[in-house]
C-alpha cells in the first residue's frame, strides 16, 4: 500500500498513574528525520521512541510531541533535613544570646521552613523501563492512527498517478502512430521539390529513397517509446508494492522525462511536438505527486 509522507496521529492513555498524550506529525523529506519533544523528566525514553518510529516510517520529517501528567501525589516526597534545621535553631538561639537576652524568640516553624534547604521536595523512585514502555505503548496507538491517515492519502495519490499513466500511454500511442507518417510526408515533400528544380529532367528515385531512409533513421522514436512503455509498466507495479518505493518512483520519473525530451529533440513534426508537450506535462504532474510518497 502506497503511503503519503504527510500525516497526523494522536493517542491519549492513562497508565500507572500518568496521563500520557502523544502526537505524531510529518511532512515531506528526502530521508527520515525524527524529532522527539519530551518533558525533561522523561528524556530517557527518547531513543526507544525514535526506534519505534524507525520501524514504522522510512522517509519524512517526523515530529513527536509528548505530554505527561502525574495524576497522584504519592510520587512526590517532602523530606526534612533535620540536622540542618537543628543547626538553624541553634544559630537563632545564639543570635538571641548575643542580643543580651533583650531579643525575644519571635520565629516559628513556618519561618524555619522558609530557610534554604530545610525542606526538600523529591519525586519517588520510578521504574524507567516501565515508564518507557508506557510511552511507547501510547506512541504505538498514535502511529496506528498516523499510518491510517497516510494510507488513505497514499491511495488517493496512487489513483491520480494511475490516471496520468493512462494519459501517458495514450500520448505514446499517438506518437508511435504519427512517426511513420512524418517519414512519408518528408519523402513527398522531397520529391515535390526535386520535381520543381529539375522540371523535365528525370528524377533519381533511388536518391529519394536514400534521403527518406536517412530522415527516417534520424526521427525514429521506436526505442524511446518502448522504454516509455516499460517505465510506465514498472510504475504500475510499484504502486502495488507494500514497501517504501518513493525514491524508485522518483528515479523512474526522471527516466520518463529523459525519453520524452529525446522524442521532442528528434521530431520536428508539429503534431508530435504538441503530443510531447502534453506528455511532459503529465510526467511533471506525476513527479509532483511522487514527492509526497514515502
Amino acid at each position: 500500500m502506497i503511503k503519503s509522507m504527510t500525516g497526523y496521529g494522536r493517542a491519549r492513555k492513562t497508565l500507572h498513574g500518568r496521563d500520557i498524550t502523544v502526537e505524531v506529525r510529518s511532512v515531506n523529506n528526502r530521508y527520515l528525520d525524527c524529532t522527539v519533544k519530551l518533558p525533561r523528566a522523561y528524556i530517557f525514553a527518547e531513543e526507544a521512541m525514535k526506534g519505534l518510529v524507525q520501524k514504522r516510517v522510512s522517509r519524512g520529517k517526523v515530529d513527536l510531541f509528548v505530554t505527561v501528567a502525574a495524576l497522584g501525589a504519592e510520587e512526590t516526597v517532602v523530606a526534612v533535613n533535620e540536622a540542618l534545621a537543628k543547626s538553624y535553631i541553634d544559630a537563632l538561639r545564639h543570635l538571641r544570646q548575643l542580643g543580651g537576652g533583650e531579643v525575644k524568640e519571635k520565629w516559628c516553624v513556618t519561618d524555619l521552613a522558609r530557610l534554604p534547604d530545610v525542606l526538600t521536595v523529591t519525586k519517588g523512585e520510578e521504574d524507567l523501563e516501565t515508564v518507557s514502555a508506557d510511552l511507547c505503548e501510547v506512541l504505538e496507538e498514535a502511529l496506528n492512527a498516523y499510518s491510517a491517515m497516510r494510507e488513505t492519502e497514499g491511495g488517493k495519490l496512487a489513483e491520480d498517478i494511475r490516471r496520468r499513466l493512462d494519459a501517458i500511454e495514450a500520448l505514446t500511442q499517438l506518437v508511435e502512430a504519427r512517426s511513420p507518417q512524418t517519414v512519408a510526408e518528408y519523402r513527398e515533400k522531397l520529391l515535390s521539390r526535386m520535381r520543381e528544380v529539375l522540371q523535365s529532367t528525370s528524377i533519381d528515385e533511388a536518391r529519394i529513397l536514400t534521403e527518406a531512409a536517412i530522415f527516417a533513421d534520424k526521427v525514429a522514436v521506436d526505442e524511446e517509446t518502448v522504454r516509455l512503455r516499460s517505465h510506465v509498466s514498472q510504475l504500475r507495479e510499484m504502486l502495488q508494492s507494500e514497501v517504501s518505493v518513493g525514491r524508485k518512483l522518483d528515479f523512474l520519473i526522471q527516466e520518463l522525462n529523459r525519453e520524452a525530451n529525446t522524442i521532442g529533440s528528434k521530431c520536428s513534426d508539429l503534431q508530435i511536438a504538441r503530443d510531447v508537450v502534453d506528455l511532459k506535462a503529465e510526467i511533471e504532474k506525476i513527479r509532483e505527486q511522487v514527492q509526497n510518497i514515502e
